[in-house]
């Protein structure tokens, strides 16, 4: 007959204690690491959006800078208006045609001529404003007088005879191929024009910008390299 020990019993029963708590205190540990890791990865992915975020603020913030110092040193503003903010290039339609009219005219050609080239060298001679740039939207723009169909179908007309003038064998510049992939047509007619006067500051052809939204789902190689190397470290 086995003789029942108290001693030892309690000893194998306080073993078993310790065990189990040894064991919650791992699983705690764990989890408190995995926490750590988590919240320093998205410390990491905040800051890394935000430089993201600043940078893509000073790109729109340069290209209408560009834009206008590019077109004052060559051209001046004689002809044509320039958004200091947006770098929407607003082109007077008594240069480019007679009233009611979407031919456009010697002097206009001319005009283009010059203007082009510099525009497009702007947004294509830098690649991050390359980039930036998804889309140049060529815009016609009538007054309010007339009906607004038919002002309609002249600001469209207009804004294609610009554009076919544009990438005709009339007028050659440099990446000309590469400037028309980003071109649209519209024909705003009488939308944004002064509805109580005839004003002559509507009709016009506009050059606006469509730009390319940041992009937020990852940072560059080499954040992503520090955020996989802080994880890492804090996991070890």
């Amino acid at each position: 007959m086995t003789n029942f020990d108290p001693l030892n019993s309690n000893l194998e029963l306080d073993l078993e204690d310790d065990d189990e708590q040894n064991q919650e205190s791992g699983v705690w540990l764990s989890i408190s690491d995995l926490m750590s890791g988590l919240l320093l990865f998205f410390a990491l992915l905040f800051i890394a959006t935000q430089i993201q975020l600043q940078k893509y603020q000073e790109l729109i913030d340069k290209l209408p800078i560009a834009v206008v110092e590019a077109i004052e040193k060559e051209i001046g503003n004689e002809a044509l208006q320039v958004d200091p903010k947006t770098g929407d290039v607003s082109l007077d339609d008594q240069i480019l045609f007679t009233e009611g009219s979407s031919q456009l005219k010697f002097e206009g050609k001319q005009f283009l001529n010059e203007f082009i080239p510099i525009y497009s060298g702007v947004i294509l001679s830098n690649e991050d404003f390359d980039q930036l740039v998804v889309r140049i939207i060529i815009e016609g723009h009538t007054s309010s007088k007339g009906s607004e169909i038919a002002n309609r179908a002249l600001s469209l007309e207009r804004a294609l005879a610009v554009t076919n003038y544009i990438f005709s064998d009339e007028l050659q510049f440099p990446n000309k191929k590469r400037f028309e992939k980003k071109i649209l047509i519209s024909g705003r007619g009488e939308i944004e024009a002064n509805q109580n006067i005839d004003d002559p500051i509507d009709r016009k052809v506009t050059f606006r910008f469509q730009l390319r939204r940041p992009d937020f789902t990852g940072g560059t190689d080499q954040e992503e390299a520090k955020i996989k190397e802080s994880i890492d470290q804090e996991s070890k």
